[in-house]
């Protein structure tokens, strides 16, 4: 008589990654022992809109480019401010949802530094991306993704045009305050003064490089780090974290920063790759994927 086990079928899931600034869904299908296949994914900036209003906008839009119904995701999980997202199955911790998320897109990195708008969480991980330790910027937010738009209101450029600048530097001005309106006001000083966009904005990624570096030393990370974060596209504090991790090289852990196309995407491909495990353990128990909002 055959004893052999049964076949699973693979389980539709989604991940939400609700940020303060922007709105991220992976939908992808998985079956275990291989490598999860995407569907669908979908980032949307929330700007001054109804942050609930662009979620449901976002996610709709996901399912229907995945060919799916919603009745067909055997569990919806959100991370980050999620909490409060109504169809909901399951929520889970950013730091854990960007580790899943981040050794997804590169299995070689051992941390994520993830850089959003309001601040910069280093987290440390395994070769199974368990969680062993994270660090985050202090509440001060001249870190972070709304202190570069700020600054370049102030200097009349878009976000989008901050990196390619940064490049451009020929001889960055040294920004060393750690508070975000005393930077401001430093920014205001070096524009009277007829500092040229590039090496301010170089000049503060520089600074901003040196703290989230710092910050990876405290949980002494070495090797591969994948940026993870809506920051991970600016290619200047990107070329800015390379500069400062090859001059560290002599330090007892030496680390190598790197990029994935989908880097902003990385919480959301967490969220659903921690779903997908937890409605696997639901059926296991003959619970079913149900309501799992104490995830």
């Amino acid at each position: 008589m055959s004893t052999s086990s049964p076949v699973l079928a693979p389980l539709s899931v989604a991940g939400v990654d609700v940020g303060t600034a922007a709105v991220k869904v992976v939908i992808l299908d998985e079956l275990p022992d291989q490598r999860p296949v995407v569907r669908a994914t979908r980032c949307e900036r929330i700007r001054r809109r109804d942050p609930s209003r662009v979620v449901e906008e976002v996610f709709a839009e996901a399912v229907a480019s995945a060919g799916l119904d919603r009745s067909e995701l055997a569990y919806v999980a959100t991370t980050g401010e999620g909490e409060t997202v109504s169809f909901r199955t399951g929520h889970f911790y950013g730091m854990t949802t960007h580790a899943r998320g981040g050794h997804f897109l590169d299995a070689e990195a051992r941390a994520v530094l993830d850089i959003g708008a309001l601040h910069c969480r280093g987290v440390a991980m395994d070769e199974r991306s368990k969680v062993l330790g994270y660090r985050m910027t202090s509440q001060c937010a001249s870190g972070s993704g709304q202190f570069l738009e700020n600054i370049c209101r102030y200097l009349g450029v878009s976000l989008e045009e901050i990196g390619p600048l940064s490049l451009q530097a020929e001889k960055p001005e040294a920004c060393s305050s750690i508070c975000a309106v005393l930077a401001e006001t430093d920014v205001i000083n070096m524009v009277s003064r007829g500092i040229s966009a590039p090496n301010i904005i170089r000049g503060i990624h520089q600074s901003m490089a040196g703290r989230y570096l710092k910050l990876l030393t405290s949980l002494e990370v070495g090797g591969v780090v994948l940026i993870t974060g809506g920051l991970a596209a600016d290619v200047g504090l990107v070329a800015a974290l390379k500069d400062a991790a090859a001059a560290s090289a002599g330090a007892r852990t030496a680390i190598e920063f790197r990029v994935h196309p989908e880097s902003a995407l990385a919480g959301a491909y967490g969220a659903a790759l921690w779903g997908a495990f937890r409605a696997r353990k639901l059926a296991a128990l003959g619970l079913g994927f149900g309501d799992d909002r104490a995830a």
